[in-house]
């Protein structure tokens, strides 16, 4: 089965809808470590960071958001484990 579509035999049918950036959406300009329900949104329930395929956000949103989260843990805003 040399000429034979690779992509249907091992189930990768139609391309997967792209997920919208929540960031870009909603028009949020700058991500502030102090917004904790911003943050929120971007971490599991256990503290860690949801991955840019879950959260959907561009590269240069999630690592602003992987740097507010972090700055959050610091100061003692967001828990560094579980919700508090």
């Amino acid at each position: 089965m040399k000429g034979a579509k690779r992509s249907r035999e091992y189930g990768e049918g139609s391309p997967r809808k792209r997920k919208l950036d929540p960031i870009v959406a909603n028009k949020i300009e700058y991500i502030d470590y102090k917004d904790v329900n911003l943050l929120r949104k971007f971490i599991t329930e256990n503290g860690k960071i949801l991955p840019r395929r879950i959260t959907g956000c561009n590269a240069k949103n999630q690592r602003s958001i992987t740097v507010a989260i972090k700055r959050a843990r610091a100061l003692g805003i967001l828990p560094f484990s579980g919700s508090v």
